[in-house]
């Protein structure tokens, strides 16, 4: 009984969760075509409402980016503040970004970029301190963001394969996700005949490799498919599905960041040994990782937590976790271990 109370206290949770998370991604209209255009033909510039789980990128520029919607698959363009400057057809938004880029005489995009990649109902505003730690090193930082809750997660690798051909210019391509977002970047792998070259190294924070046991607890609650949708279902462990199993490594270098107790039991107790609360600390090891390691942070709070994003960049730079240079590379091995 006492299990079960605890059950339906973290099924509570996690909706509220959500409906924070998604509180400021209200959609900003389901109206057709022809009214978002009339609408940025009158106001040129703007501001979005939110409803960042209904848009994907498709192309980024200098911080400005042009979303589809995935109800009314229209087209939007988003300067760095937010601020909507046209909407319709994909060719329009591109149009108008031509026309910008000429009457503010945007240079183009040249060095080392980094996508930053959010979770199962986040946006890229989770990733708010760790983009301004990348903006701060001079690299080309992009918040990407993708519709979580209401596609697959090889849907939405799609919309990460248009962002990453639209980077014309950029010689080199880090990646740093975030939870199911780090599962989005194994999908787009999955999808490419031959990965673009320019993807140098990635770091994984608190991404469920092998599958979240919360997602096997929950997976038939009508709430939890409610609010975490189709790509909720896909979470389930190596033992209850076979979507994650299938998934390839990355074949370019990344490390793990877990968190944790560095104990048998994490914060979690509906979790199998040690975890950040949301993700055990074994299903974040994904064999072949050139560097792992393991900090006291809560899964939702990784992203921007200050060890987080040390261990991070200097990953980035270095293709290691730690100041001394040594390493604790996760070994094919483990492949055959349990979740």
């Amino acid at each position: 009984m006492l299990q079960r109370s605890a059950a339906w206290a973290v099924v509570v949770w996690l909706s509220a969760y959500a409906t924070v998370c998604q509180a400021q991604d209200l959609p900003d209209s389901q109206n057709l075509n022809e009214l978002w255009k009339h609408l940025s033909e009158k106001v040129p510039a703007m501001k979005t409402m939110g409803g960042r789980q209904f848009w994907g990128d498709v192309q980024f520029f200098q911080g400005w980016k042009i979303q589809q919607n995935v109800i009314s698959q229209h087209y939007r363009l988003l300067d760095p503040s937010d601020q909507r400057h046209a909407s319709g057809t994909l060719e329009e938004c591109r149009q108008k970004l031509a026309e910008i880029r000429e009457a503010r005489k945007l240079p183009p995009m040249q060095g080392r970029a980094v996508i930053l990649i959010h979770g199962i109902i986040r946006s890229s505003k989770s990733f708010e301190k760790m983009r301004l730690a990348c903006l701060k090193e001079g690299w080309i930082t992009i918040p990407f963001d993708y519709p979580s809750t209401q596609k697959t997660i090889p849907e939405n690798a799609r919309f990460l394969e248009q962002v990453i051909k639209s980077l014309e210019g950029v010689d080199e391509i880090d990646l740093v996700v975030h939870s199911m977002g780090g599962l989005v970047v194994r999908s787009w792998v999955d999808q490419q005949e031959e990965v673009d070259p320019r993807v140098r190294r990635m770091v994984m924070l608190g991404v469920p490799n092998r599958g979240a046991d919360m997602a096997d607890r929950f997976r038939s609650n009508l709430l939890f498919k409610v609010v975490y949708g189709p790509a909720g279902q896909q979470l389930v462990t190596e033992l209850n599905g076979d979507f994650i199993s299938s998934l390839p490594t990355p074949p370019f270098p990344f490390g793990v960041v877990a968190g944790g107790r560095d104990t048998l039991k994490g914060f979690n107790p509906l979790i199998r040994g040690d975890d950040d609360g949301t993700v055990s600390v074994s299903s974040t090891r994904l064999p072949g990782a050139a560097d792992f390691v393991l900090l006291p942070v809560l899964h939702s709070f990784m992203m921007n937590d200050p060890q987080s994003i040390s261990h991070t960049l200097r990953f980035l730079k270095t293709g290691k976790f730690r100041e001394s240079g040594e390493s604790q590379p996760i070994p094919e091995v483990e492949a055959a271990a349990a979740p």
